[in-house]
């Protein structure tokens, strides 16, 4: 029923509205404006239960009458800042106060304090992010991630993200339209198979999503209006969660074959069919999986396997570094010596792209199979031709029995035989396996043929890396490389480190070129293979605009807004980082209008 004081308070509300959108926001950071008045649909204590609206006890007292909050919140009002301060002190008492006390239990602490702000307030939250991203990205993903999700279903407080099941099959297209956002531009899905170097998680690792796409809003500036976290639970196989009472998922075995197929086929032309030009990542699906899914649906949807082809790009980046850190020229990438532990997908993904770019080296004209410089072992040894049953994938890499080949090397050769025969000017780690690089291993790539060997320890979390740092330079010495795909402390060294109709290897590729033309010279020359966290936002302008330009000379970009591919075709690599800068969000508070 509407009654006649509302039909009275209409009319100004109108006003209002009106009066607000016409004052235009001026800038106030660089790559982001403010943002105008946003008109909401709700009122009151909706609005303070709504994260992306609330803004605690900064709400003016303008907007608390406008809104309906008079008396829902303490009188005094807190400015953004005032605001950041009190919740940065609060975490700091709360380092303090956990002082010793066991690093797993210290970092959930950290997660829950995070995770609580953003339940309340994703402004601040996003904000708090972005200014201390070296500190908070080991919390909100790698290596905390992972404990977040062991123990998901005991953490469960509220849900986020959506989350699709093999009970839902013949029900996706309409379930879709539940998602509240009318415009998605980023999706994150895992099945939860292999979640980091923990296995089979099932529903739990709902945690990757969220955790990479708030990643992806801090670093990458991506609006977290337009992203969704979604969980693919077709079932685990992990004993221990079918067995635990507080497990949030499906009790059963995992779907397998065309079962399993026909969950994702119909998972995926329900996004399609509402967000079409939505980008899905598939993250942490195991390799049989990982290569299935990509290759059956990488020329239909706007789609990448971060496993098979992120890592990669990442990985890529950080070899290209090691040549030049070795005083190479990086034409000198396609003799490099490089030794692979691990035949899963990101081991596979970054073996294949790292072929893709020395074909692409100029001067090179060896047919793709022709020039093996890649030694692969999984976990049964050295893979060679004589392996059978062995996958398409993993074949191509598989060393032969010519003269070429290094001597006395036989299939299942130990890791330790192969670095002492290879003598490896690089040693990559994708095992999930901790310390799988012991003393043994290392003080073998001491006679490494270069007179900086590289070590990379890309496994996460931090306890499944293959080594340590301090591993590192205590046996191989301290003209070691060292990389690795989580945080560790500081060694004493100091030398440690949109638009498109699909993802296409070259867009990756360029990406990974551009982040390892990122490092200066000098950096180089200190070890250093990626740039700091702390200056994320400045590289993901300049890796964005690479892609863009990739993307272009692919004939692959649509463009986006009112910016064609012709404009985006003719701009330079400066304006082109401009362009990118500018279109990152930035966490500001926005006036807020109800027409409630």
């Amino acid at each position: 029923m509407i009654s006649p004081a509302m039909c009275r308070s209409a009319p100004r509300r109108a006003a209002q509205v009106r009066r607000l959108l016409s004052s235009a926001a001026p800038p106030a950071h660089a790559g982001a404006a403010v943002p105008g008045p946003c008109i909401v649909h709700k009122r009151g204590n909706d609005i303070l239960h709504d994260p992306w609206y609330n803004k605690d006890t900064a709400f003016p007292m303008t907007e608390r009458d406008r809104l309906g909050l008079r008396g829902l919140l303490p009188p005094r009002v807190m400015s953004f800042e005032q605001q950041y301060e009190r919740f940065i002190n609060s975490f700091r008492s709360l380092e303090h106060n956990t002082r010793g006390e066991p690093d797993s239990i210290v970092a959930l602490a950290k997660w829950r304090i995070l995770n609580r702000l953003h339940d309340r307030n994703e402004t601040l939250y996003y904000r708090v992010l972005i200014d201390n991203i070296k500190d908070f990205a080991p919390i909100i993903y790698t290596p905390t991630v992972g404990l977040v999700c062991e123990n998901y279903s005991g953490l469960f407080r509220r849900p986020r993200g959506m989350y699709f099941s093999a009970k839902d099959k013949g029900e996706m297209m309409s379930m879709i339209y539940n998602w509240p956002a009318e415009k998605v531009d980023m999706i994150v899905v895992t099945d939860g198979s292999r979640i980091l170097g923990l296995g089979d998680l099932g529903v739990q690792g709902i945690g990757i999503p969220i955790g990479k796409l708030d990643v992806y809003v801090a670093a990458a500036g991506i609006n977290p209006q337009k992203v969704l976290p979604i969980m693919l639970d077709v079932g685990t196989n992990n004993e221990k969660l079918l067995e635990d009472k507080l497990y949030l998922g499906l009790r059963q075995p995992r779907l397998e074959g065309e079962e399993y197929l026909a969950v994702v086929d119909e998972f995926m032309e329900a996004v399609h069919a509402r967000w079409p030009k939505a980008v899905v990542q598939f993250e942490d699906f195991q390799m049989k999986w990982a290569f299935e899914t990509l290759q059956r649906y990488r020329n239909r949807f706007c789609m990448f396997n971060d496993d098979v082809q992120g890592t990669a790009g990442v990985a890529l980046a950080g070899l290209l570094g090691a040549v030049r850190a070795q005083g190479r020229p990086l034409q000198d990438f396609t003799n490099q010596k490089i030794v692979v532990v691990g035949a899963g997908s990101a081991g596979i993904g970054v073996l294949s792209m790292a072929k893709q770019a020395m074909l692409r080296m100029p001067g090179i004209h060896r047919t793709g199979e022709g020039h093996n410089q890649f030694w692969v072992l999984d976990k049964d040894g050295l893979i060679t031709k004589a392996r059978k049953d062995l996958d398409s994938a993993v074949a191509r890499f598989a060393r032969g029995f010519g003269p070429d080949e290094v001597p006395d090397l036989y299939e299942g050769a130990s890791l330790v035989e192969v670095v002492k025969k290879v003598k490896p000017h690089v040693l990559l780690g994708l095992s999930g396996v901790g310390g799988i690089f012991n003393e043994e291993v290392l003080k073998a790539m001491k006679e490494s043929d270069s007179p900086r060997p590289a070590v990379f320890a890309m496994s996460n979390p931090t306890t499944k890396a293959e080594c340590t740092p301090d591993d590192v330079f205590k046996h191989v010495g301290d003209k070691a490389i060292f990389a690795s795909g989580s945080p560790f402390s500081n060694v004493s060294l100091g030398a440690l480190l949109s638009g498109a109709r699909h993802v296409s290897d070259g867009m990756l590729q360029a990406a990974a070129e551009c982040l390892a033309s990122y490092i200066t010279d000098d950096e180089i020359r200190k070890g250093i293979l990626f740039p700091s966290v702390s200056s994320i936002r400045h590289i993901t302008a300049r890796v964005g605009a690479a892609v863009v330009r990739a993307a272009v000379a692919e004939d692959l970009a649509e463009g986006c807004c009112d910016v064609g591919p012709r404009e985006l075709g003719s701009m330079s690599e400066s304006e082109a980082v401009d362009y990118v800068a500018r279109k990152m969000w930035y966490p500001i508070y926005s006036p807020l209008v109800s027409d409630k």
